[in-house]
């Protein structure tokens, strides 16, 4: 559909590295260890787990127009089936 894919995490380029080869990954991670971009989208804050609360990276998907516009943030992201999801969301 005409989509580039960027992933971004606040893991190291070493551990990127690792996991798109092993996952045989085509579209680039971005490894944002200060955790920047990540902030600045909002995906950063308290998560709860198994009763346990903490901050962590909340997995979100932003559709982001050619301007660089957010053209719909995705915030239940099915991970085996994210393709589908965002072009269901058209």
């Amino acid at each position: 559909a005409g989509y580039a894919v960027v992933g971004i995490s606040a893991d190291s380029v070493a551990s990127h590295t690792r996991f798109k080869e092993k996952q045989q990954l085509n579209f680039p991670l971005v490894a944002d260890v200060d955790k920047n971009t990540i902030n600045a989208f909002g995906a950063f804050g308290e998560k709860k787990m198994a009763g346990r609360v903490y901050m962590g990276i909340m997995r979100t998907t932003f559709v982001i127009d050619e301007g660089g516009v957010v053209e719909r943030v995705i915030t239940k992201v099915d991970t085996k089936n994210a393709a589908k999801q965002i072009l269901n969301t058209l």
